[in-house]
């Protein structure tokens, strides 16, 4: 069935997020899809102020994904909280100055953007300092607080919270560890929405196996990528993103795709309008079997190193 929510993750510059939206087809065709657009706030402008209010003026929601700039970390870390708290003043006098409306604001947990650069060209070099730092719990356990503490004043001003993590988390949890949590910089901050990045893109030959285990799990799932982002790994063909749409609706009523603009770029958007959501999809059992044994693994590992 189609989900109830659809969303697409939009992380474009103004100049580029204003020809997308000035595009009366891409707007009707969002329209048609009854679906929603998660903005990621690379900066607060007046041109991304007017992209808004043209895609809310159009009866398309827009929820708010806070980000910080480069130097800050870009995604919300354990060793942020200061940075990601400004941010959030800034982007609150944004709203008002604006007179902007977002369905939600979402907090992006994922390690620091210069360690993610740095885990796609040297690998075993950023693995190995994730590895020493999630034996530091403090560091965990403070980013709890002060993010704790953060979204109790945002509720108490009638934001709805979102956040978005990767699926590793959903393993901690089962394992009854904090883990994952260290080495990836995760954080289990109860939020009014979770969204599970489950990107098949990012997760090598047994992607699809993965994402059909942890789409049962997740209260909503991300599939993608279809392009965009910080990422320099192949993004997915329509066969492969139809093929995650199956298999994330499946399980959940909630789903997400990145990017927008990816599947702007690829023709995939059109072709969504028609999609038929209940076409069979299978994962080769071999994908099912080897995404088992690692998820086996790595529940192990997190119980072994709570």
């Amino acid at each position: 069935m189609k989900p109830t929510r659809l969303s697409f993750f939009n992380e474009q510059d103004p100049s580029e997020l204003g020809a997308l939206v000035a595009d009366g087809l891409v707007l009707g065709q969002l329209r048609q899809l009854g679906a929603q657009v998660t903005m990621g706030l690379r900066d607060l402008s007046r041109e991304r102020a007017e992209a808004v209010k043209r895609l809310v003026g159009e009866g398309i929601p827009v929820g708010a994904w806070l980000l910080l700039e480069r130097e800050h970390g870009y995604f919300a870390t354990h060793d942020n909280v200061a940075a990601v708290e400004a941010r959030v003043d800034a982007f609150r006098a944004w709203v008002a100055e604006h007179g902007l409306t977002f369905t939600s604001l979402g907090f992006d947990f994922e390690p620091d953007l210069r360690e993610l650069d740095g885990l796609f060209h040297a690998p075993v070099r950023a693995l190995a300092a994730w590895g020493r730092r999630s034996f530091d719990r403090s560091r965990r356990s403070r980013a709890l607080d002060a993010y704790g503490a953060l979204f109790a004043r945002l509720r108490t001003q009638g934001w709805k919270l979102e956040s978005y993590q990767f699926p590793l988390l959903l393993e901690d949890r089962a394992a009854g560890s904090a883990f994952f949590q260290r080495f990836i910089s995760a954080l289990d901050v109860p939020v009014e929405r979770e969204v599970v990045m489950a990107y098949s893109s990012l997760l090598g030959p047994l992607g699809a196996g993965l994402l059909e285990g942890w789409s049962r799990e997740g209260r909503a799932v991300a599939v993608g990528s279809t392009g965009g982002g910080v990422d320099p790994l192949p993004k997915l063909s329509f066969d492969e993103l139809a093929r995650d749409l199956r298999l994330a609706a499946r399980a959940s009523r909630d789903v997400s795709v990145f990017s927008l603009e990816g599947c702007v770029e690829h023709g995939h958007l059109p072709r969504l309008l028609d999609f038929d959501w209940d076409a069979p999809v299978a994962v080769p059992l071999a994908q099912r079997v080897g995404a088992a044994s690692l998820r086996t693994t790595a529940r192990w590992l997190a119980r072994l190193l709570r």
